[in-house]
């Protein structure tokens, strides 16, 4: 087992650094989206028009955080069943997406597009939301506020604890 302190954003040459299995703590910034927001850039894809958030080396976590209570950043930030994004991440990937937080299995597409865009796959601890607030230092939203806890989020993190399940070549620690 590695322990590895990354600096976000991870480029192609971190992701390449990365096992699955490997444990890291992340630092930087990174952005949440679910499955209302994938939704909503992939339509404004379809348009021909731009994502609001720059994708190019960028991680996303699928999260909808709980509301903040006084005095806190953000509410409850735990990550959400990452296969509900599968039908939108190869097209990210391909824009240059990087890095994607969530829980669960990925398809068979997914794990292949990781493994051509030299991008991976972290496991976040469901069910520990609330010890994971405590590693987001800032959070703002910066698209599709309507969506309420689904906006976009900019999250600036320090220490964020997570584990490589799917490596850039195609490693897959839940098949292992």
């Amino acid at each position: 087992m590695n322990v590895k302190k990354i600096d976000l954003p991870i480029t192609k040459e971190t992701a390449s650094s990365l096992k699955a299995g490997d444990y890291v703590y992340l630092t930087g910034v990174m952005y949440s989206a679910r499955d209302a927001a994938h939704k909503r850039m992939t339509e404004a894809l379809d348009r021909d028009e731009e994502l609001p958030i720059d994708i190019k080396e960028q991680t996303i976590y699928y999260l909808g955080p709980s509301p903040a209570r006084p005095g806190q950043v953000i509410g409850s930030a735990g990550p959400t069943t990452s296969g509900r994004m599968d039908k939108y991440t190869p097209r990210l990937l391909d824009l240059g997406m990087t890095g994607m937080i969530g829980k669960g299995r990925r398809t068979d597409e997914v794990k292949a597009s990781i493994k051509k865009n030299h991008a991976v796959y972290l496991a976040a601890v469901g069910g520990a939301g609330a010890l994971l607030s405590k590693c987001i230092k800032k959070a703002d939203v910066v698209a599709y506020e309507n969506l309420g806890a689904e906006a976009i989020y900019r999250l600036e993190v320090e220490d964020f604890p997570a584990v490589v399940v799917i490596d850039d070549e195609g490693n897959d620690l839940y098949m292992a």
